[in-house]
């Protein structure tokens, strides 16, 4: 069983806990790879579009003669090659439209998340909820980067009980706090050292969650 380093809203280092099974997944590029594409794909808007040739306020009609000019052949002024005319094979405004079951999307986060318990950028704080200025948080986070011996980015993974640490967190610099319902593959990988709230891995928690998550599914199809 996978054990992750406890340390206390102060710093200090506290015994191992125990990683629930199925908290991580085995390794799979392939899908880790697939996951932030989708993710990525579905941030933008793809809603740009240009105008063709027929939509260009132009003249239709064909700039000079085809013949006896001694000048190159060409029609309208709509043309791509003038200036001011259409563009050829330009975006459409049509949104591309990437979905990953949510199967996948769960699998895909365990991978990451087995990345981070693997390169050792995933620990666990107890009583993250009692951080109440930034100032708190920033010696918490001088202090494990310090004995990870690891540097940049920091993510604070926090449940419900401890989101009030928000106001603590949110003024460190390259520091980032999250909650764990809204937990996705992107802020997973790209997110440096994992910080997690001990309350997390609470049956309780865990438990909620899973409710949460039948039950946006059903209402998701009672939509539809």
């Amino acid at each position: 069983m996978t054990k992750l380093d406890v340390f206390s809203a102060k710093g200090v280092k506290k015994q191992a806990v125990n990683l629930p099974k199925d908290f991580i997944e085995k390794e799979n590029p392939a899908l880790l790879a697939q996951a932030i594409r989708v993710y990525e794909g579905r941030l933008h808007s793809g809603l740009s579009k240009v105008k063709t040739r027929g939509e260009v306020v132009a003249s239709k009609r064909k700039i000079y003669r085809q013949k006896g000019t001694g000048r190159a052949r060409h029609g309208a002024l709509s043309a791509p090659i003038f200036v001011g005319g259409g563009k050829a094979h330009g975006p459409k405004g049509v949104k591309r439209q990437l979905e990953l079951p949510k199967k996948m999307r769960r699998k895909a986060l365990g991978v990451a998340l087995g990345a981070k318990v693997k390169n050792g950028d995933l620990l666990v704080v107890d009583g993250l909820s009692s951080l109440k200025k930034t100032k708190e948080a920033q010696k918490l986070v001088d202090k494990i980067l310090k004995s990870k011996k690891k540097g940049g980015r920091v993510s604070f993974v926090l449940s419900e009980k401890s989101f009030s640490a928000v106001r603590a967190i949110r003024n460190i610099p390259n520091a980032e706090a999250i909650s764990f319902h809204n937990l996705n593959i992107h802020q997973v990988y790209y997110g440096g050292v994992l910080i997690l709230d001990k309350e997390i891995l609470t049956p309780e928690t865990k438990a909620k969650t899973k409710k949460e998550e039948t039950s946006s599914t059903k209402t998701r199809k009672v939509k539809k």
